[in-house]
C-alpha cells in the first residue's frame, strides 16, 4: 500500500504516514504535487488517500487531479482518510464517489477531527491542549482503523447514504458554489507584504506572483491556506479579514 495526499498546513500529510507507519512501516506516501505520484499509483493496487475537506467538498485541485487522471483508478483498492476542522457528514464519501465513477474499489473511509486551519476566522479555534488531544485522538482512530482493515472489517466512515445526506444538507448545498470552481478572494494586505516570496513559491496553485512591489494573487485559489498560514507578515487572508493564529500541526508533534 501507498499513499497518495493533498495537504494544505500539514494535517492530512501527517495523518497518512501515521497511517502507513501503523500499517506496515516503510511504505512510501505522496503529494498530487509530486510529478512521480502518478507512477507510484499505476505500479500499486492498494492505495489510502488523505486529503483535507472544504465544506463537506474535496479540494478544487484534487478534484481535478482524480478527473485529470482517471485512468489511473480502475481497479484500485482505495482506503480514504477524510480531515477536518469539526465536521463534513461524507467527507470521505465525496471523494469516493468520484473515484468509483472511475473503476476504484473503495474498501473503507476514516474521519479525523484536526486542529483547525482556517486562520483568519475565529470559528474552531481551540486552545493548545485541547488541540493537542486532538491530534491523539486523531492517532488513536488511526490504530483502530489499521486494525479492522488488518481484521477485514475496515471502517466505513462518510460512506453510504446517511453520510451522503449529513453532508448535502448540513454544508455542501449552502456552500456548493465555494468548492466548485477555484477563487478569486485572496487578499494581500499590500502595508503587510515584505515581497519575501514565500507565498509563491508555497503555492500548489502557482496562483501568487511576485511584483516588484507586492505578491499579487490572481484568480485560481484551491483555498488550501498554505500561504496564508506561514505568511510572517500575516499579511494574507482568504476568508476572514484578519489572521486570528496561524496553523502549523508540527506545533503538536
Amino acid at each position: 500500500m501507498i499513499g497518495i495526499y493533498f495537504t494544505g498546513t500539514g494535517n492530512s500529510k501527517y495523518c497518512v504516514y501515521k497511517f502507513l507507519e501503523e500499517y506496515g512501516g516503510n511504505s512510501p506516501a505522496f503529494s498530487i504535487e509530486q510529478d512521480e505520484a502518478v507512477t507510484h499509483i499505476k505500479n500499486n493496487s492498494e492505495i489510502v488517500i488523505s486529503y483535507p475537506v472544504q465544506f463537506s467538498n474535496i479540494p478544487k485541485i484534487l478534484h481535478d487531479y482524480i478527473t485529470a487522471n482517471q485512468q489511473l483508478w480502475n481497479g484500485k483498492k482505495i482506503f480514504i482518510i477524510a480531515t477536518m476542522g469539526l465536521f463534513s457528514g461524507d467527507g470521505s464519501g465525496i471523494l469516493a464517489r468520484l473515484l468509483k465513477k472511475y473503476g476504484a474499489v473503495i474498501i473503507g473511509g476514516l474521519h479525523l477531527k484536526l486542529p483547525d486551519s482556517i486562520s483568519d476566522e475565529k470559528a474552531l479555534k481551540r486552545n493548545y491542549e485541547k488541540n493537542l488531544e486532538l491530534v491523539r485522538n486523531a492517532e488513536t482512530k488511526i490504530r483502530k482503523a489499521v486494525k479492522q482493515i488488518k481484521s477485514g472489517k475496515p471502517p466505513q466512515e462518510g460512506l453510504g447514504i446517511l453520510y451522503h445526506t449529513a453532508g448535502l444538507f448540513g454544508q455542501r448545498l449552502y456552500f456548493y458554489n465555494k468548492t466548485k470552481h477555484y477563487t478569486d478572494k485572496l487578499k494581500i494586505n499590500p502595508e503587510k507584504c515584505i515581497r519575501c516570496g514565500l507565498c509563491e513559491r508555497l503555492c500548489p496553485m502557482r496562483n501568487i506572483k511576485l511584483t516588484n512591489d507586492i505578491a499579487v494573487a490572481k484568480n485560481k485559489c484551491t483555498m488550501c491556506y498554505r500561504c496564508i498560514n506561514n505568511c510572517p507578515k500575516q499579511a494574507i487572508t482568504l476568508l476572514g479579514k484578519a489572521v486570528i493564529e496561524q496553523h502549523d500541526i508540527n506545533k503538536y508533534l
